[in-house]
């Protein structure tokens, strides 16, 4: 299962109704890449493909293929601001490493750009 936070809820549903997409799905997947490790990925969806699992949080469904889910089971969605202006970030119980990139590693983190935490 995949959760948000309420901020988070709030702030998908503010960017699908500026969409004009208020009965659209938030897909949440996770793709090989960055450093060393997973890198996560969202997307406002309208389509649910076979085997995909539907959650919802806080209003919001939530969209997320089966390779996916795998490794990302148990996170939480959450809409954070700092002095850069605000994002969401995926904490994931799951990763042994994360990184600041949105990110998280097995082995920790191996590219420059990226600081761990």
């Amino acid at each position: 299962m995949i959760t948000l936070t309420e901020r988070a809820a709030t702030e998908i549903r503010n960017i699908m109704e500026a969409q004009g997409k208020t009965d659209a799905m938030l897909r949440v997947f996770v793709a090989g890449g960055g450093c060393s490790g997973l890198q996560y990925g969202m997307a406002i969806d309208d389509i649910v493909d076979e085997g995909d699992q539907v959650f919802d949080s806080h209003g919001v469904k939530i969209v997320v293929d089966p390779l996916s889910l795998g490794y990302i089971t148990g996170s939480e969605v959450d809409f954070v601001e700092d002095s850069q202006g605000g994002g969401f970030k995926i904490d994931n119980p799951n990763a042994v490493a994360s990184c600041g990139c949105g990110e998280s590693s097995d082995e920790g983190c191996g590219c420059g750009s990226c600081g761990c935490h």
